[in-house]
């Protein structure tokens, strides 16, 4: 039995605002915008290359706007998809990368790691409302 995360509902405080966020900025794909009346409304956006996406509108969550914390995009170059990000206009954060990662304590350092390895470079931003995300840096290769 296959359990595939397919979709994850964000609370936002306006849906226009987020829309005009993830799909000019973010560069997230708009895969439907359905609102059959004012009370309910879904707008789905997959992140390039990902087979999950993101669901924000009105209708589906009682969550606060902004509550949701450390959505992880796994990326080949994390230094090139921050550049990405802040040209569309995207705050990024600094790149960091886990201190001594073979016995990580939880400590950071400044900029890539240095061996470029799996799962030890991060850089983080945020949507309009404050629902947070952390680009994580996998399978890098030198261009």
């Amino acid at each position: 039995m296959n359990y595939e995360l397919e979709v994850v509902t964000l609370p936002v405080s306006d849906v226009d605002r987020s829309l005009a966020f993830y799909t000019e900025q973010a560069g997230f794909t708009l895969d439907v915008d359905y609102r059959p009346n004012d009370g309910f409304r879904v707008v789905q956006l997959t992140p390039p290359g990902s087979a999950c996406s993101v669901q924000i509108g009105v209708g589906l969550t009682d969550a606060v706007p902004g509550s949701v914390r450390g959505l992880y995009l796994v990326v080949g170059d994390v230094e090139a998809a921050r550049r990405e990000l802040t040209r569309r206009g995207v705050e990024v954060g600094a790149v960091r990368h886990k201190a001594a990662k073979n016995d990580w304590q939880g400590d950071w350092q400044d900029g890539v790691d240095p061996q470029r390895g799996d799962y030890a470079s991060f850089a983080d931003f945020a949507d309009p409302d404050g629902n947070t995300w952390v680009l994580q840096e996998r399978g890098f290769r030198p261009s």
